[in-house]
């Protein structure tokens, strides 16, 4: 079994995936870890010194070498690896499930606020204007992790519990 976890950032696509990971006895990757590891540098510094181009053609070249690996895995996405060159596409043609961990607008800027210093992407943003990056962010990407073969709400639950309710629902 392939498990895929997508959704936006802070929806805890790294901490529940560790934690399906426990739960199923499967091995757990991370695809911005695995990025990091094979370009040996990190995501900003590519995104820096590359672009972001060349990030999302190795992204998506990552993508598929995890995908055709013979072996069962869960694996998390970053955040925007699903709106990017038919990732989407090459993920649900293959036997893996893919997962949207559906959070609302609120539940998403409320986390990123409260995570803002280790989330790049937003770090630099004054608080008051989170709501409308996010607002705009999700309206872009949903109809992307919304083709994802099942999805899950996190709103109101510990990573815990969406963790707990993904085994059920796999096993």
């Amino acid at each position: 079994m392939k498990i895929v976890l997508l959704g936006y950032m802070a929806s805890g696509k790294t901490s529940i995936g560790k934690r399906l990971s426990n739960g199923l006895s499967m091995s757990f990757l991370d695809l911005d870890d695995y990025i990091i590891e094979k370009e040996g540098m990190s995501i900003a510094k590519i995104f820096e010194e590359k672009g972001e181009v060349y990030f999302r053609l190795i992204e998506n070249k990552y993508l598929k070498e995890i995908l055709a690996k013979d072996e069962d895995f869960i694996l998390a996405l970053g955040g925007g690896t699903p709106c990017y060159a038919n990732n989407m596409d090459a993920i649900n043609k293959t036997d893996a499930i893919s997962i949207y961990l559906n959070g609302s607008t609120a539940t998403m800027i409320e986390r990123l606020i409260r995570k803002k210093a280790k989330r790049p992407l937003v770090a630099s943003l004054s608080d008051d204007k989170i709501p409308e990056f996010v607002a705009k962010h999700l309206f872009e990407r949903r109809p992307f992790y919304e083709q994802a073969k099942l999805s899950i709400k996190i709103d109101g639950k510990k990573k815990k519990e969406v963790a707990e309710e993904l085994i059920k629902l796999l096993d």
